[in-house]
């Protein structure tokens, strides 16, 4: 519904206007979430000398069962390049290795080396412990909509970028 709140005396923001500002404010507290979902991350990772993203990696490789570098990508929701950055960084670490996959020689498996598997073991209770921090001012109702509508809002944008962007 189309409201003057006194603040445009001439009426001249339209319903339109007024409906594109209110999705702009969604998208900066989302902005301001990720922002602080990652400077949170960082301040616990960075005394072991590791990013955000490289974080939650090596507690992904901790839980998942040698996954490939697409195994990685789906449950992070990242793009390859961007994990294989990652990957390698952590590789050079001494913190992960690549092995061939026995099914399919073309397929890498990711695991942790014996040092990642220590580091994984300090990393994966902070991991817990901010996993429930997020979610601690929620119902259980309330997050399970939350991540519903988080999807949703990402579907959308994932279809209006591959229609294109209209300038």
């Amino acid at each position: 519904m189309y409201t003057n709140d006194g603040a445009d005396p001439g009426g001249l923001i339209s319903f339109a206007e007024q409906l594109l500002s209110k999705q702009d404010s969604l998208g900066r507290l989302i902005a301001v979430a990720r922002r602080r979902l990652k400077q949170t991350v960082w301040r616990r990772a960075a005394p072991h000398g590791l990013s955000s993203q490289q974080f939650w990696v090596l507690v992904h490789l901790a839980e998942a069962d040698a996954p490939a570098l697409c195994g990685v990508c789906d449950a992070l929701r990242m793009d390859p390049p961007t994990a294989s950055r990652i990957v390698a960084a952590l590789t050079r670490r001494g913190l992960v290795r690549s092995q061939a996959d026995p099914a399919d020689r073309r397929r890498a498996r990711l695991r942790l080396t014996a040092e990642g598997r220590a580091l994984a073991r300090i990393l994966h209770p902070l991991a817990l412990e901010f996993r429930a921090a997020v979610e601690r001012d929620l119902s259980r109702r309330e997050a399970v909509e939350l991540r519903r509508l988080l999807e949703k809002v990402i579907a959308g944008i994932d279809r209006y970028e591959s229609e294109g962007a209209t300038s």
